[in-house]
């Protein structure tokens, strides 16, 4: 922890130094207000000790001074000449303390430690602040577009879908938009406070498809070195996400269906029940219907996760969308790039719309970035029909 000493006394500040150093702390000093101010500008100090009596910089203006810089550590303001009136109206202006003269070591400690608290909580709330506002740039930033009758027909859906607690199937091609299908359904639900937990099924190994659902107890499997909670562990209370769905194991299906019917699981190695409240929403892009002809899916879990279906269209179902989700990408593109926006001939736009598009709305955006990385000042006909057809 760093600190620094402002006082005018020599003694006073080189003795406070010598003190603080034993007691493990990085201490600076300065002799007067200005020198103070210097390397309190130059340097990130966690607390600051300024004298209010000095001769060409009181503390009064220091503390002044500091604020209005922008400098954010914990400034203690010291006296011997102290009063109540003084006392106020240093806290008032923003002083985290005032200690009188002779000081007294214990009172001294005391107010750093206070003063670490306080900054400790500061940075933690802001780190939880700018990872709850990143969560949400996540989830907003990411919206649904488009004006085409099936989408506008989705969009209702969902909002009389989300305030339930009504399991949703959500199908579709691979790159329609299923995952922010269900990003949507949890935000618009009472649920929204809470956990959002995304599995994609597929991309786990069937070996491990049950530990990463529902936990394992230490030694439960020659790597299992600690205990770890699953997914539905980690969802309680919100809403977890099964995407890809139709590649899960029938085995973790089983146990997949004995949570959703009694709302409790047991982890991997272990016969204890934990009970559980998730909502359930999966999504896939096979037919569950033929996969359950096939004998790799339970026709009983279907059931239990389509309560709601939700098709979501592929982009060649929804042409008359494709001229906003393409203005939507380029701002969305530009503002997390240093790419210049750029504006879409009419000629182009139509060859857009005329193409066959095969990986729907994820092609889209990789192609309307590729356009603004390769085109000139605009985005001509010959652009597109030399990068993307």
């Amino acid at each position: 922890m760093k600190l620094l000493v402002i006082d005018d006394e020599r003694a006073i500040r080189n003795s406070l130094k010598e003190i603080l150093t034993d007691e493990g702390y990085e201490v600076e000093v300065a002799e007067d207000g200005a020198a103070g101010c210097e390397l309190a500008e130059k340097e990130r100090f966690d607390a600051i000790f300024c004298d209010i009596k000095m001769p060409n910089m009181d503390g009064i203006e220091v503390l002044d001074k500091l604020h209005r810089d922008g400098v954010d550590s914990a400034i203690i303001m010291i006296s011997g000449h102290g009063d109540i009136d003084t006392a106020v109206e240093c806290i008032k202006k923003g002083a985290f303390d005032f200690i009188q003269k002779p000081l007294d070591l214990n009172r001294i400690l005391i107010t750093i430690k206070n003063a670490t608290d306080k900054a400790t909580l500061v940075k933690k709330n802001d780190s939880l602040t700018k990872e709850n506002n990143d969560i949400r740039k996540k989830v907003y930033g990411q919206q649904m577009i488009g004006e085409s009758p099936a989408i506008l027909r989705i969009k209702e859906m969902i909002d009389r879908v989300a305030p339930t607690d009504a399991r949703v199937l959500i199908t579709g091609a691979n790159g329609t938009g299923k995952e922010l299908v269900a990003r949507s359904l949890h935000q618009k639900s009472s649920r929204s406070a809470l956990p959002y937990i995304e599995v994609n099924c597929a991309a786990i190994p069937s070996e491990l498809i049950e530990s990463e659902l529902f936990g394992h107890e230490k030694g439960a499997f020659t790597s299992a070195i600690k205990q770890h909670k699953g997914k539905f562990e980690q969802a309680d209370g919100g809403t977890l996400f099964l995407d890809e769905i139709g590649d899960m194991s029938l085995a973790a299906q089983a146990k997949v269906l004995r949570v959703l019917q009694e709302k409790k699981l047991s982890r991997v190695g272990s016969d204890k029940d934990i009970q559980v409240d998730v909502r359930v929403i999966a999504a896939t892009n096979k037919n569950l219907k033929e996969e359950i002809a096939k004998g790799t899916f339970r026709e009983d879990l279907y059931h239990r996760l389509s309560v709601i279906v939700i098709q979501v269209p592929s982009l060649d179902e929804r042409k008359s969308d494709i001229p906003l989700l393409v203005d939507y990408f380029i701002g969305q593109i530009c503002s997390e790039t240093a790419l210049s926006r750029r504006e879409v001939d009419p000629e182009a736009m139509r060859l857009l719309i005329d193409k066959s598009w095969t990986g729907n709305i994820r092609e889209l955006r990789n192609v309307v970035e590729r356009l603004l990385i390769l085109s000139g000042d605009r985005i001509t006909a010959d652009d597109v029909r030399a990068y993307v057809y």
